[in-house]
C-alpha cells in the first residue's frame, strides 16, 4: 500500500511539479494538495496523510505556523522546502523545532545536477520520512508531541539573545521521537579530551536535545558535523548558542579547541582537526572533490580527530540517512576511542547509527533522551 502524501505550496507550478515527481514512485501517492497553511492544517486532520511536503512562505497561514498546528491536531511527518538564504535558514530551523523532520532546497538545481537526479532524491527522502512517520504515528505522536507543541503554537519567533529563560528551557522533541527509559550505562573509566558528534536527517532537534542538557562547565571541547547547506550552519549554530549553557559557534579556520565550546562544521566545506592533543586547532578546507559525497563529512572530521586524539575521543553517531561516519568511527575505534550510536527507536532515520552498529563499531546504542546523562557519567562530570 502506497504512502499518502499531501503537497502544500501556494505555487500551482511547484505543486504540479512535486506531484508529478512523487507519483512516479509506486510506493508514494499524492492524495491531495493545499494552497496555504490553513488549508494544509485542515486537510492534514481530514486526510491523515503519512507525510506532508510544506512550503514556508504562504498566504493565510505560513508553513511554520501550519507545522505547529498540525503537530497539535494531527501529528504528521513533514518535509519542508526552503530557500537557501539566511532568512530561509532561520525559518527552516524554526520549522524543524516546531516538528518538521527534514528539509530540502526549493530550487532542485541546488541539490542535483539534473532533474532526474533531483526527482530521485526527493522521492527517496519522502519515502524514508513517510515510512518513519507511518511507523511511529501510533506511539510517538501521542501525549509527548501534543504537550510539547501546544506550548509552541503561540511561541515567539526565534531569538538570537541568550536569555536565562532560554537556558532553563528544554529542547523541542520532534514528533517522531518517543522518550525512552534511559539504558543503564556503566562508565568505562576512560579519560577523554574530545566529544565528537555526527548526524544528518533529524540531527538539528537531536543536537539541541543533547547540548541544552550540558552544563556551562562542560570539561571537553565538542566538534559537531551536521549535513547542512552553507547558508544554514551559521544560523543553526547561533540558535544553539542562544539555548545552551555551553558556547556554540560555527567553526572557523584556526579556531583553538576549548573546553565548554561546541564547534559546528560549516556547510559546504570540511572541518579537520590539526595541531597536537594538547593544542588542537580546527582547519576548514574547501572541498571540490567528487569522491566525498557529504560536505561537511563526519568521516573526514572523525578521521582527523583519530590522528590527533588517538584513544581520547568519545564519538557519537546520531540519526541520519546513509553511512557517513562509519569509516571515521572505525578509525577512532582502531585507535582506542569510544563510539556510541543513537538507538533505532528514537532516530528519525536509522541509517548512520545502524551503519556503525551493524559493523560492530559502536559499543552502545542509546535512546536520545539518555545520551546527555550518559555522556556526563562517562566523562565523570557532575
Amino acid at each position: 500500500m502506497a504512502y499518502k502524501v499531501l503537497v502544500v505550496d501556494d505555487s500551482s507550478f511547484f505543486r504540479r511539479r512535486v506531484t508529478d515527481i512523487l507519483n512516479k514512485d509506486p510506493q508514494l501517492e499524492v492524495v491531495d494538495v493545499a494552497v496555504n497553511g490553513q488549508e494544509a492544517v485542515d486537510k492534514a486532520v481530514l486526510l491523515k496523510p503519512d507525510i506532508i511536503t510544506m512550503d514556508i512562505e504562504m498566504p493565510v497561514l505560513n508553513g511554520i505556523a501550519a507545522v505547529k498546528q498540525i503537530m497539535v491536531k494531527s501529528p504528521t511527518a513533514i518535509l519542508m522546502f526552503s530557500s537557501l538564504t539566511h532568512q530561509g535558514a532561520k525559518s527552516t530551523i524554526e520549522a524543524l523545532e516546531a516538528g518538521a523532520l527534514d528539509f530540502l532546497p526549493k530550487k532542485f538545481s541546488d541539490i542535483a545536477q539534473n532533474s532526474d537526479e533531483a526527482g530521485s532524491l526527493l522521492r527517496q527522502r519522502v519515502a524514508q520520512l513517510a515510512k518513519k512517520g507511518s511507523s511511529t504515528r501510533r506511539s510517538a505522536i501521542q501525549s509527548t508531541s501534543a504537550k510539547v507543541n501546544r506550548t509552541q503554537v503561540n511561541q515567539a519567533p526565534l531569538s538570537t539573545k541568550k536569555s536565562s529563560a532560554a537556558l532553563e528551557s528544554k529542547a523541542t522533541i520532534a514528533p517522531n521521537i518517543k522518550p525512552s527509559t534511559q539504558t543503564s550505562v556503566k562508565a568505562s573509566g576512560k579519560k577523554y579530551k574530545l566529544l565528537a558528534i555526527g548526524t544528518s536527517t533529524g540531527g538539528p532537534v537531536a543536537l539541541q536535545k543533547i547540548l541544552t542538557q550540558l552544563p556551562q562547565d562542560f570539561p571537553l571541547p565538542i566538534i559537531m558535523v551536521q549535513h547542512m547547506p552553507a547558508t544554514f550552519t551559521n544560523a543553526f549554530a547561533n540558535r544553539l548558542n542562544s539555548l545552551c549553557k555551553i558556547n556554540v559557534k560555527e567553526a572557523s579556520d584556526g579556531d583553538v579547541l576549548k573546553a565548554g565550546c561546541a564547534y559546528l562544521a560549516p556547510g559546504g566545506r570540511q572541518m579537520v582537526i590539526t595541531g597536537t592533543e594538547n593544542a588542537p586547532k580546527i582547519k576548514i578546507i574547501e572541498d571540490n572533490s567528487a569522491k566525498i559525497t557529504f560536505k561537511p563529512s563526519v568521516d573526514v572530521s572523525f578521521g582527523s580527530a583519530s590522528k590527533i586524539f588517538s584513544a581520547n575521543v568519545l564519538g557519537i553517531i546520531l540519526t541520519g540517512m546513509g553511512a557517513d561516519g562509519r569509516e571515521g568511527s572505525r578509525m577512532l575505534k582502531s585507535r582506542g576511542s569510544t563510539i556510541w550510536a543513537q538507538d533505532e527507536q528514537t532516530c528519525v532515520v536509522y541509517g548512520m547509527p545502524q551503519a556503525v552498529a551493524a559493523a560492530g563499531i559502536s559499543q552502545q546504542s542509546l535512546p536520545l533522551e539518555g545520551i546527555p546523562s550518559a555522556i556526563l557519567k562517562e566523562i565523570k562530570h557532575g
